[in-house]
């Protein structure tokens, strides 16, 4: 069980996570999703122990009680070849060129695992097999550059799988992929998930991929999560308006709207961007871009309130009687 209660990661220009709370149980599915510059990765980081050394950290992240916020590195490297691991964005530059592929997946059986070479070798043949990836026994004794994007992606995913993680973070694990190809990766990721009991933390910009992959969802915007609960219920009636914009820029090729005169009418987008930490509102971190914000908005953070735990004053004025 890894829960994250009010975590804050600080850097001297400001905060990259503000007070983010999350339980994740084996099993679990969870979503993060949000703009570039949201905070999504960094949430990963904290879960990792992988947080820069220039950070300063507030709040308590446990792993099954046991208080990890200030744990040492050493632990740290025991929880993540045991306990978590990480898949990261992009294939091509996270595995090393030099290597053949079966020895990169190997190494941490060899290391953490005490696993023999011969061992190491059966199981990495075993482990391609899982992930899908076609002629195991020639595949592992190839390099990176050798193996197409998806069977690339589909190593990454055997390396964290290597030691039988209870938790396995997937950090925009389609970005580089085709459409086909992104479907399937996402489907495994499940159906890994399913299999081995496994919790899942999917980060992605792709709302239909996390749809697809989750059964809870976390929106974050500059750092904050302003709004979380079931995939379904986010996606299909989103309450805090940084999600419903989101939402709405999403394009539909069979629902394009059209103007009068029968032209396609633009998307509607969220004016500006996300702001660097430097310049970030102190109160709610959405705010120049909302098109419900209220006088207080830019100086008094807001809570949680809701069943969804939804940061918005504009909804919790609505709430008041």
């Amino acid at each position: 069980m890894f829960e994250m209660h009010e975590m804050t990661v600080r850097f001297s220009i400001g905060d990259a996570l503000r007070d983010a709370s999350l339980r994740i149980a084996p099993g679990d599915r969870l979503g993060i999703v949000g703009e570039s510059g949201s905070g999504k990765s960094m949430l990963a980081a904290c879960l990792m122990g992988m947080v820069p050394q220039s950070a300063t950290l507030s709040g308590r992240l446990t792993i099954d009680g046991t208080d990890m916020t200030h744990a040492a590195e050493d632990l740290w490297q025991t929880i993540r070849a045991r306990r978590a691991a990480m898949i990261f964005q992009e294939p091509m530059s996270a595995l090393n060129p030099l290597r053949r592929v079966g020895d990169t997946v190997a190494e941490p059986m060899r290391v953490h695992l005490g696993l023999g070479k011969a061992q190491a070798r059966a199981r990495v043949q075993a482990l391609f097999e899982e992930v899908g990836i076609p002629d195991p026994s020639a595949r592992l004794r190839m390099f990176p550059h050798e193996l197409s994007g998806g069977q690339r992606q589909r190593v990454l995913i055997a390396l964290a799988l290597a030691c039988d993680p209870e938790l396995l973070i997937a950090d925009e694990p389609t970005t580089a992929l085709d459409a086909n190809v992104a479907l399937k990766i996402t489907d495994l990721l499940v159906h890994l998930s399913q299999s081995r009991n496994m919790a899942l933390v999917f980060i992605s910009h792709d709302l239909a991929a996390v749809a697809r992959a989750t059964t809870e969802i976390a929106v974050m915007y500059g750092g904050d999560i302003v709004e979380r609960g079931p995939t379904a219920a986010v996606l299909g009636t989103p309450a805090h308006p940084y999600t419903q914009g989101l939402l709405a820029a999403r394009p539909d090729p069979r629902a394009m709207p059209r103007e009068a005169d029968g032209s396609r009418r633009r998307l509607p987008t969220i004016p500006g961007s996300v702001p660097p930490l430097q310049a970030m509102a102190k109160g709610c971190r959405f705010t120049g871009r909302c098109a419900v914000e209220r006088s207080e908005c830019a100086s008094v953070k807001p809570v949680p309130t809701g069943p969804r735990h939804t940061t918005c004053h504009a909804l919790l004025h609505e709430e008041t009687p």
